[in-house]
């Protein structure tokens, strides 16, 4: 079935969806394009500030390189993961491998509250069976390892990974599940030199404890090795789903990283409450427990939005982390900007740009100190959850290494005592840090 046309629905409520508008494949078949209908320019929301409530077809950005898609604003968002892309060419086996057939195969059960349908007058998703259970997970686990291993799969073997069940993630193997009635994604072992699962959990239990909110997790035993599952946080126990933008579509290009995303939570985040300054606080104490435990992989798509009440302001609210676990490659710079340095994986670069995230010098100091006392514990929690010695080693190599642990024992509070009178004021550049290894 060739694609060239499909339709964009709002799924808040799954049982009354609403017709938002129509996707259509542009940019020599390298992009996809957005144009609101008529009755959603009427009674509905942007779906990302991007996309404004106008009549004009939104197209994606101009300058694609060769073997980049990518589909206009939260639509994008919409899309598969790597992993899914790779269940559905082994899977589905589309004909053409446009955009428009990832958005299309990859199901109804797709980040954030948006599905795509061939109908334009009902919501016809691509059909598929019902979620696995937990009891299901061993068989789940088989599926994944015959697609890795590029070997045929049975009828009911397509059926229950059809959509590839990713949400948000990348490109390692993972399903969706159902756990007790609610929506988890469940990630497996893939070969990697140390328990990953695991180590997942170990790292998400241990970021909560430095004041991180995360997304609840669960080790699933299997026969050989251990999966972890992650509670979906873009669906509520009524059913409902909530609409959810990546921070790459919040963002945009070209300045993607912590302050910006900071900057945004504290223009368009949730005021009651003071929720939005709260926002921006725990992003920054996410980006430092990120640097200190080598999570290195904290792209765009490893940072979420949940948009709270669209209809009404369409505020953003900071999701739970998810996919948040030691690299282990000691790269020295993360993926996503931290400060005035770029990249770096430093603390004197997560101090630069303090201000963004509405502290002053003496606070972001108050708070590193914070993650610092909890990542020194690391090695007894990941062992206290059942993380073995040879794995802690391995990991320790690099999160206990010269460069990361320098930065550790660098830290000097008094000498942030009595600063802070300007958020940021000794935040520039130009001013060695104590925090810099």
């Amino acid at each position: 079935m060739r694609l060239d046309d499909l339709y964009l629905w709002y799924l808040a409520d799954p049982a009354h969806p609403r017709l938002v508008g129509d996707l259509k494949l542009v940019s020599a078949g390298k992009g996809v394009s957005l144009r609101y209908s008529p009755d959603w320019l009427r009674t509905g929301f942007a779906l990302s500030e991007d996309l404004p409530l106008v009549d004009t077809e939104f197209l994606p950005p101009a300058r694609l390189s060769a073997d980049a898609q990518r589909a206009v604003g939260a639509v994008d968002d919409a899309r598969p993961d790597r992993w899914g892309e790779k269940v559905i060419r082994f899977v589905d086996k589309p004909k053409r491998l446009s955009l428009m057939e990832y958005l299309y195969y990859a199901g109804d059960d797709r980040f954030g509250a948006l599905g795509v349908s061939t109908s334009v007058s009902s919501y016809q998703p691509r059909t598929g069976g019902p979620l696995p259970r937990l009891p299901d997970a061993q068989r789940l686990s088989e599926v994944v390892s015959k697609i890795e291993a590029a070997e045929p799969l049975t009828e009911l073997e397509a059926r229950i990974i059809a959509g590839g069940g990713s949400p948000l993630g990348g490109a390692k193997p993972k399903a969706l599940m159902d756990i007790g009635g609610e929506q988890w994604v469940i990630k497996f072992f893939n070969n990697e030199p140390v328990d990953t699962p695991l180590v997942e959990h170990a790292t998400m239990t241990l970021a909560a404890q430095a004041g991180i909110a995360v997304a609840t997790t669960q080790l699933v035993p299997l026969v050989g090795f251990n999966a972890v599952a992650i509670r979906r946080f873009d669906r509520l126990a009524s059913g409902q789903r909530v609409h959810s933008i990546s921070a790459g579509t919040a963002i945009r290009e070209p300045q993607l990283g912590y302050p910006e995303l900071a900057r945004i939570l504290r223009r368009v985040g949730v005021a009651e409450g003071g929720q939005n300054l709260q926002d921006a606080r725990e992003l920054f104490r996410r980006m430092v427990f990120n640097i200190l435990m080598d999570n290195t992989d904290d792209h765009e798509k490893n940072h979420a939005l949940l948009v709270v009440n669209p209809h009404a302001n369409g505020r953003l609210k900071l999701a739970p982390a998810y996919d948040v676990l030691p690299s282990n490659s000691g790269q020295g710079y993360q993926e996503f900007i931290c400060g005035a340095h770029g990249r770096d994986s430093t603390l004197g670069n997560a101090l630069s740009e303090c201000e963004a995230f509405g502290l002053t010098t003496a606070e972001a100091a108050q708070q590193v100190t914070r993650v610092i006392a909890v990542v020194d514990t690391w090695q007894a929690h990941f062992a206290h959850m059942g993380v073995s010695a040879n794995d802690i080693r391995h990991l320790a190599e690099f999160i206990d290494g010269d460069e990361l642990r320098a930065q550790r024992r660098g830290v000097d509070p008094h000498h942030y005592a009595n600063l802070g009178a300007k958020p940021g004021k000794a935040s520039r550049p130009a001013r060695k840090s104590p925090f810099s290894p």
